[in-house]
């Protein structure tokens, strides 16, 4: 692996070598017009740095896992449901996401939203949420609002 891998010009947010892939590779989980791009995976360190972009009107897997996550948005404005809460959030902003908690990401209308995020590199397989699950989250107004947007 590269020490150094040079960001791609073009605007795109691609980095060079680095393979543009689905978000995800189960098509029964519900997303929407999201990419990824694996920019670090050093087992040495567990550790797994990538990329996701979330095209405008798409969204992320509402989902949750054990192990937690920290995202640091990179271009783009949005929206993030985290636990009982509905966050803006815009460039430079870092979401720490905890074990268990429900999550998605959704780019504000007509943008993109681009993220690292930085995880494990052997993980869980994410939890997504029952019929009662999804009951309980939509009892709150602004996370039904969140959800139906």
């Amino acid at each position: 692996m590269s020490v150094v891998r040079p960001f791609a010009p073009g605007g795109d947010y691609r980095w060079k070598d680095v393979e543009l892939l689905r978000y995800k590779t189960d098509g029964s989980v519900p997303f929407k017009d999201v990419t990824r791009q694996v920019l670090f995976d050093d087992p040495s360190i567990a550790a797994q740095l990538r990329y996701f972009e979330v095209s405008p009107g798409g969204y992320s897997t509402l989902e949750r896992h054990e192990h937690a996550h920290a995202v640091l948005i990179l271009r783009g404005r949005g929206r993030v449901l985290v636990g009982s809460e509905v966050h803006a959030v815009g460039q430079n902003d870092l979401v720490s996401i905890p074990s268990l908690t429900w999550h998605q990401f959704r780019p504000a209308a007509g943008e993109s939203l681009g993220f690292l995020c930085m995880v494990n590199s052997e993980r869980d397989r994410p939890q997504l949420p029952s019929a009662e699950d999804l009951a309980g989250l939509r009892r709150d107004p602004k996370i039904a609002a969140f959800l139906d947007a």
